[in-house]
């Protein structure tokens, strides 16, 4: 009988997190609701077009419209794939960002030493000395002073950790 490998450790209690994403608005009736807007438009500006002898333009309002939808569709699909997480767990503060490419950057600081900060010229930001990550790039200014309060918060309650100690409790 083949030996139980050794067991890994249990993976370190996620203390915070949380994910932002772009806003998506445009779903798939509005996406349909406006290919038929755009392509009625080239449709009449390509009749009058032709009505008047210029029926060589006809091609360029459809070429430009079906362009146009592909640049919104692809940029609808794009933003769904972006997205932020800010996370404590492991004694790390981590900011994990992925655009809509799927390019990712990866930062983390001790939580110990971070400040939030919130300010309206630099928006809302991760500081530990002289390194800065900003932070809430998808979020409004309401969400992003609610996020700073949240990690004001938990980065407070990291700091001053609560003990127990059976010896102290009272029977």
């Amino acid at each position: 009988m083949p030996a139980n490998p050794p067991s890994a450790p249990p993976p370190e209690p996620v203390l915070f997190e949380a994910v932002s994403t772009p806003n998506r608005s445009l779903h798939r009736g509005l996406f349909l609701l406006l290919a038929g807007a755009t392509l009625l438009w080239a449709t009449a500006g390509g009749t009058v077009f032709v009505l008047i002898g210029a029926w060589p333009v006809m091609g360029f309002l459809g070429l430009e419209s079906v362009l146009a939808l592909t640049l919104v569709a692809l940029h609808h699909r794009w933003s769904g794939r972006a997205r932020e997480v800010v996370r404590l767990a492991g004694g790390r503060l981590t900011v994990r960002r992925m655009d809509g490419l799927g390019r990712q950057m990866q930062a983390s600081m001790d939580p110990y030493w971070a400040q939030v900060e919130l300010t309206e010229r630099e928006g809302l930001a991760l500081v530990q000395r002289d390194r800065r990550i900003a932070i809430g790039a998808y979020l409004s200014e309401a969400e992003k002073a609610d996020l700073a309060a949240a990690l004001r918060e938990v980065l407070a309650a990291y700091r001053r950790p609560s003990f127990d100690n059976p010896q102290l409790r009272e029977n």
